[in-house]
């Protein structure tokens, strides 16, 4: 049972933070990366107990929400260039 956890949280932080993308060199940086990588996971994974859904949906809402109102108001205007 806890192989089969440590497993599950690996995956996750593989296809929801993206701890293989980290284009560092030095240990250092590397080190931090997956500080970083980890902390965002378990933000992640208290907002989608506090929501009571799974983490792949939480992480999607957080990303729409944002969408939705980046659409409304945009932080970046687009002028049109005559």
């Amino acid at each position: 049972m806890l192989r089969w956890q440590i497993e599950q949280m690996h995956r996750e932080l593989k296809q929801l933070v993206g701890t293989e993308k980290c284009q560092c060199r030095k240990a250092r940086s590397q080190r931090n990366h997956l500080a970083c990588c980890y902390l965002a996971w378990l933000s992640l994974k208290r907002q989608a107990r506090r929501v009571g859904s799974t983490l792949y949906a939480a992480r999607s809402n957080l990303f729409r929400d944002f969408l939705r109102s980046q659409l409304r108001n945009p932080a970046i205007p687009a002028y049109a260039m005559a």
